[in-house]
């Protein structure tokens, strides 16, 4: 089995279907499909910040509950939506407010259609997905080597947000710990997350969120095979919301 693990699209619907084109699924009647019967893998945060988010859920809604042609793992901003869905109290902002904006000029037919298909596809979506056989677990965030099998709390966590410290940069973003320099595991680990110009493999583990979002560029990891295949954004270009490794 062929894995396209696509990172993380956060309504960047143009860049997701050029993406797909590039590496080779193709519409019928309105229905994809590849010609050697690949299988798509989301990474995570879905929607938020940009422009097609409503659009971009309906898409992995048929692809993964309709046409069965991809898995979905759901990241902190799917959370979010998610909790917000359910009519929690979440605030709007850090990206939601572009989706619940979306969502609100929706007529109420079509507002009750998108909120059960995204409600649907998370809870039905594994917290990470773990091909044991492969030795590949896709997990938003990431995964400690000691944390895979488990679901618990703790893993959760670390799953939606990565190895956070509870504190805070000076610009308000959660410090992380670098969690894969320090990987040691022989299952691949695939993620996304943070923001970073550049898929970044390490061990073995690899971030492939290039942040589209951001204006540089939407990613895929082909796996097995371990081909990187990108496509640039449409979106402009925010250097501060890149993370630097070079010290790793």
């Amino acid at each position: 089995m062929q894995f396209d693990i696509i990172g993380d699209i956060h309504g960047c619907l143009e860049e997701l279907l050029e993406l797909l084109e590039k590496i080779h699924y193709r519409q019928e009647k309105g229905e994809y499909f590849h010609p050697e019967g690949n299988k798509i893998v989301f990474i995570g945060d879905l929607t938020d910040r940009g422009p097609n988010s409503i659009a971009v859920i309906k898409l992995v809604y048929q692809l993964v509950a309709e046409q069965k042609i991809a898995y979905y793992v759901p990241g902190n901003h799917c959370n979010k939506l998610y909790r917000y869905f359910l009519g929690n109290q979440v605030q709007e902002k850090h990206g939601l407010e572009t989706t619940v904006a979306e969502w609100k000029k929706l007529n109420e037919s079509q507002k009750k259609n998108i909120q059960e298909k995204f409600i649907a596809l998370y809870e039905n979506a594994p917290l990470y997905l773990y091909f044991e056989d492969l030795q590949l677990v896709v997990a938003h965030a990431g995964i400690k080597e000691n944390l895979i099998g488990q679901i618990n709390s703790r893993t959760k966590t670390f799953v939606l947000y990565g190895d956070v410290t509870g504190q805070t940069d000076h610009q308000g973003r959660p410090v992380r710990r670098d969690w894969a320099k320090h990987y040691r595991g022989e299952p691949w680990i695939v993620y996304g997350h943070t923001p970073v110009l550049e898929p970044r493999q390490i061990n073995r583990t690899i971030n492939i969120d290039t942040g589209c979002v951001f204006g540089n560029k939407l990613t895929a990891f082909q796996f097995p095979k371990q081909t990187i295949i990108s496509v640039p954004s449409k979106q402009p270009f925010q250097p501060d919301r890149f993370t630097d490794f070079a010290d790793a």
